[in-house]
Formats: C-alpha cells, sequence, structure tokens
C-alpha cells in the first residue's frame, strides 16, 4: 500500500471531507474488526487479544479522526481514505457519546469559534483550556486509567508544557495526575448511564422532507426544503436543497450527509456554487445546529429543521422576526405540519396570503400598539416562534461582543478569516425590555485603546463593510510601513449606529485582528 503524505493526510482532515465523502460502496466493504486486529493490535492489543485503549475511551466522530489521524501521522498507521471513513464510523457508531453528553459542547463541533467559554473550575481552565478549548477535554469519555494516560501523553508529546505560561508557576504533572484526571475521571466518566441508554435506543428514519430554517450573519434569514434520499450504504445520504433567503436569493444545493452514532449529521454540500459542511444533531423528527463554508468556517448559518412528511406539526421560525406597527410586512412562518386555523397575535392584521405549504405560510401583515411586546404564532395545533411588535427601539448590542479575525492570504497558503457582527435590537413595553432582533445598522472600526491609537491598528488591521457588519483583515505577513516591521495586527472597537423614533442608538464590541490558526484541527 503507497503511503499518503502528511500534507495530503492534514488536508483531508482540516476540510473535514474525512468524515464526509468518498466512495460509500467502498466504504461499506471495509471489515472494520478485521481491519482493526490487522492494524490496531499491533500496538494495542493485550495479552488477550483485546484492545483495551480503544476499548477504554468514548468520542465524538472529530474525536476519533484525530486520534486515527495522529496514529497515522506520528505511528505510520497506513489507510486509505475509505478505511479511515470507515474506521472512524465504526469507532463514533460503537464508542460516541450520547446526545446529552455532547450537548454542552458542540459549539466546538459546530465551529462558533468566537465562542468565551466560562468553566466552573478554574483549574480546569488552567491546566487543561490555555492549549486547546475546554470543548475537547468535555467532548470524550474515558476510565480512569484512560484519564491518567492522557495526562502522561501531554508530557511526553508536548514536554515544554511545564514551562509555559500557567505551567512553570506549579508542580503541573503532580497536579494533573493527583487533582485533574480524578476530576475528569467523575465528570466524564466512560460508562455514563446516558451512553448505556442511547446504545439500545432506535433512532427515527431521516429519508425523506425536511423544513428548513436557518439565520445567516451578514446575510439574513432564509428557508428552505431538504430532500434526503438513501445512498447505496447505510447511514449515507444523498441531499437537494430549495429555498431563497430573505432578500431574495435562490438557495439551490446538492450534497451528501452520513449520520454518526444514530444522531450526529455531518455534511458535504454545494450551495449555489459555495461547498459548504453541516454539522446537525437529529433529534426524531427535529435537527439543529450550523452550516459553514468549507475553506472559511467562520462563514455560516445556524440552522433548524423539521420533517415535512409524519412528522409533528411544529413552527420553527417567523422570519422577519419582529414587525414595527404601522408598517405593512411580508411575515414568513417556516415549519412542519402548517394546516389549520392560522393564528396571530392580537394587533398584528393579515392584509392578504401569498402562499402557503405543509412547510411554509406567506402573510402580508400589519401590527398596531396592542401588540407590542414578544409573541408565538399559531397554525392549527402548532404554536412556537417569536414575533417581536415594538415601535421604537431602546438599545442595541453588538454581538458578538468579542470577536476574532485572522491575517492571511498574500501567497500564503492560509486564508483570511473574516469577522462577521450583527446589531440586536431590543425594546421597551409595559413588562419591560423585550429582545427584538437584529436590524440593520451602519459599521464602523476605530482603535479600541490608546496603543492601538498610537500603533496606528486603524489604518493596517483591515476593514469592515459599513452594510454588512463583515469585516475583512489585512494580508498576512510583515508590513513594512508599520512600526519594526510587524503584521497587521490590531485591536479595534466595533461601532454599530442606528436610529429609532428619532433617537440614534449606538453599540460597541470589541476585534482581535491576529495572526494565522496555523493548527487548525476538527475540535480547537
Amino acid at each position: 500500500m503507497k503511503k499518503k503524505s502528511m500534507a495530503s493526510i492534514l488536508g483531508g482532515v482540516l476540510a473535514a471531507s474525512t468524515l464526509v465523502g468518498g466512495g460509500a460502496q467502498a466504504q461499506s466493504r471495509v471489515n472494520v474488526p478485521n481491519l482493526m486486529a490487522e492494524r490496531c493490535s499491533i500496538c494495542h492489543a493485550d495479552d488477550r487479544g483485546r484492545l483495551q485503549r480503544i476499548e477504554a475511551q468514548r468520542k465524538t466522530p472529530e474525536g476519533w479522526l484525530m486520534t486515527v489521524v495522529r496514529m497515522q501521522r506520528m505511528h505510520n498507521l497506513e489507510l486509505s481514505d475509505d478505511e479511515r471513513r470507515a474506521l472512524v464510523k465504526y469507532l463514533a457508531d460503537t464508542r460516541g457519546l450520547a446526545p446529552s453528553e455532547s450537548a454542552p459542547a458542540r459549539y466546538a463541533l459546530e465551529r462558533r469559534l468566537n465562542t468565551v467559554e466560562s468553566h466552573a473550575s478554574e483549574q480546569f481552565a488552567q491546566m487543561c483550556a490555555r492549549c486547546h478549548s475546554g470543548a475537547r477535554v468535555m467532548l470524550q469519555r474515558r476510565t480512569a486509567s484512560e484519564w491518567e494516560r492522557l495526562v502522561h501523553f501531554h508530557l511526553a508529546q508536548f514536554p515544554t508544557l511545564e514551562y509555559q505560561a500557567l505551567g512553570r508557576d506549579r508542580d503541573w504533572f503532580r497536579i494533573a495526575l493527583e487533582q485533574i484526571a480524578p476530576a475528569l475521571a467523575k465528570d466524564y466518566a466512560y460508562g455514563d448511564d446516558a451512553w448505556q441508554k442511547w446504545k439500545i435506543f432506535t433512532p427515527a428514519p431521516v429519508v425523506g422532507q425536511w423544513s428548513v430554517s436557518g439565520h445567516w450573519p451578514g446575510k439574513g434569514d432564509f428557508n428552505a426544503t431538504m430532500t434526503v434520499t438513501a445512498r447505496d450504504a447505510g447511514d449515507q445520504y444523498a441531499l437537494k436543497l430549495e429555498g431563497v433567503h430573505a432578500d431574495g436569493e435562490k438557495l439551490l444545493g446538492r450534497g451528501t450527509a452520513v449520520i454518526y452514532t444514530g444522531y450526529e449529521w455531518r455534511g458535504k454540500v454545494e450551495i449555489n456554487g459555495v461547498e459548504m459542511r453541516q454539522v446537525f444533531s437529529v433529534h426524531d423528527d427535529r435537527l439543529e445546529g450550523r452550516m459553514f463554508v468549507a475553506d472559511h468556517d467562520e462563514i455560516g448559518a445556524d440552522v433548524l429543521a423539521a420533517r415535512l412528511n409524519g412528522g409533528t406539526s411544529r413552527i420553527l421560525a417567523v422570519q422577519p422576526a419582529y414587525l414595527k406597527t404601522g408598517e405593512k410586512t411580508r411575515l414568513t412562518i417556516v415549519g412542519s405540519g402548517l394546516e389549520g386555523e392560522i393564528g396571530l397575535p392580537a394587533g398584528v392584521t393579515a392584509l392578504g396570503r401569498v402562499e402557503r405549504t405543509p412547510g411554509r405560510v406567506v402573510l402580508d401583515v400589519i401590527a398596531n400598539r396592542q401588540a407590542l411586546g414578544v409573541h408565538t404564532v399559531k397554525v392549527g395545533h402548532a404554536e412556537g416562534g417569536a414575533l417581536a411588535v415594538f415601535d421604537k427601539l431602546a438599545r442595541i448590542e453588538v454581538t458578538p461582543p468579542y470577536a476574532v479575525a485572522r491575517v492571511g492570504d498574500n501567497g500564503g497558503a492560509t486564508p483570511r478569516v473574516d469577522a462577521r457582527f450583527e446589531a440586536l435590537a431590543w425594546a421597551k413595553g409595559p413588562r419591560g425590555e423585550y429582545r427584538v432582533g437584529f436590524v440593520p445598522a451602519k459599521w464602523s472600526v476605530a482603535p479600541f485603546n490608546a496603543d492601538a491609537k498610537r500603533d496606528r491598528d486603524l489604518a493596517f488591521a483591515g476593514a469592515i463593510n459599513p452594510t454588512s457588519g463583515v469585516f475583512t483583515p489585512s494580508n498576512a505577513g510583515p508590513n513594512p510601513l508599520r512600526h519594526l516591521m510587524t503584521n497587521n495586527a490590531g485591536n479595534l472597537a466595533v461601532i454599530a449606529e442606528t436610529v429609532s423614533g428619532g433617537q440614534k442608538l449606538k453599540s460597541q464590541g470589541q476585534l482581535i485582528v491576529t495572526v494565522q490558526r496555523w493548527v487548525d484541527p476538527p475540535i480547537p
């Protein structure tokens, strides 16, 4: 078997394409137990032939992918692409996480890169989450002995970690073995009850049509119908999407998906000519998660979907999420099983129906002050969504309040990483302040502090689109125009402004423009 180069292996991993795609038939022909006996037992089998190191861990598909690729990179494990996909599928299915176990840290799987982690244990944050996300730890389960072995692995693989910040000021190895490992064995135990119950649960089928609702920062809402058909191998599916963005642009896409562990949906689709990834969690007749551009995971959309054929009547979203009193608005109710009488909040009047299907109800409406506040809507037996009605806004806030963009390109292999901001609006009513939703704003950037002003970060770090709120960083590499020829990093204030009721509203967030992500694993 011809060995693949490290660049070839890593290229597939960084794009996450190792989890989706390839030859479904070829993967189905791989006998994984035989493959493990042949390739894994050489290093891992004990004197009774058991693969205890593997059997004592549980991980997400991305976690197992990282492990398998490490075996290829560091220990010369030889696998074809189809063998690697089949092995990861088998391990995730038989030694994965239950939905409740992965739920608290799905932000890492969904590549929500501007998530600011908060951990109850300061010691965990300092000992573990100083080098990688805490989510990487939270998305695995091990026996007590395996958590101890992980400590030994860290020190053997990264011997300088004891001399780095938050390592050299303490007896890192002793603390890791005597305090951290036992705590992890308790908090993230291998034999969790949730996994024991999930192993015997029969997941609902996904073949059929799904009503999809999404929100794309920098572009707005969209809705679509996703048709899922089975492919040749089990848990492998073909996808077709047809929908529309809020600005009227069509959304058309085709692709494939694989389901791991009975609920971990990983899709690869081309939408309007752009290759994208889907990371969803399947809950009976519902999907939720994120869809993002393959080589720019900061660009993407939050997604909710409900089964159209045979699923529960459900309202996923109301688009737009708000009405201004006295203004005619075209309102779209997205969901499944949308049959029966349409129930709008008191004070919201339907002016005419534009479209009606089991997945969409489109109406022209107008609201008066009687409707001020946040309401659900009804269609038949389904009730949900969040429709805010306001007459003037009280304030806006920049979201995310803290974000990171990265310089790139300029002849290098690493692309820029944009930052995308939205203005979240709030209004005041008789019962207090309430959330309105994302509103249009005028965007600008400024130096965040005196140091940023002195270093002229505003002139070098990049520019923000004044309408969309998308910040594009500058080129990578040394800049001869900067002091000491430093790069185009910067510390900027991101400012959103809008006018409501004759009053100017303004809010500010922070943006750090920094260097490239040289190491970009499937779980940060």
